[in-house]
């Protein structure tokens, strides 16, 4: 506790900077574990992959939530939060209408093909009856 209350204390552009230094660690070591992973060393390409997401889930985006508040003091960051978070909002809702349109489009689907299967059966007993007649 309390690191997080010096962490809370620390000014908007020193908040910054402790959030980069883990980020611009983390993010570049995910490169190298595709490389690694592309010279043929799988597993440990694959293990250095789950490692740096787990450090980034982890420390970066606990530590982005303790400074997020000194950072959206920066009128430049505060911004770009804004966009971000507008565009994150745009997207996140066309994708509930396209997942709730896809799935009004199966339920109909299923409800068409109920309704035709007693057609169906009416159709396949007109030919059987009809064939029994003929011979």
């Amino acid at each position: 506790m309390r690191l997080r209350r010096y962490i809370e204390k620390l000014g908007p552009y020193q908040s910054l900077t402790l959030l980069a230094v883990p980020t611009a660690t983390v993010e570049p070591l995910k490169l190298i574990a595709v490389a690694i992973a592309g010279a043929g060393h799988w597993i440990t390409g694959a293990a250095m992959i789950v490692a740096c997401y787990t450090l980034s889930l982890v420390l970066v985006e606990r530590l982005f939530i303790i400074v997020k508040p000194k950072l959206l003091m920066i009128p430049w960051f505060a911004s770009v939060w804004k966009g971000f978070v507008f565009i994150r909002t745009k997207v996140l809702t066309w994708f509930k209408h396209l997942v709730r349109d896809s799935n009004r489009r199966n339920r109909n689907l299923v409800a068409d093909k109920r309704s035709l299967r007693p057609h169906r059966m009416a159709v396949d007993a007109a030919v059987v009856n009809s064939r029994t007649q003929s011979h």
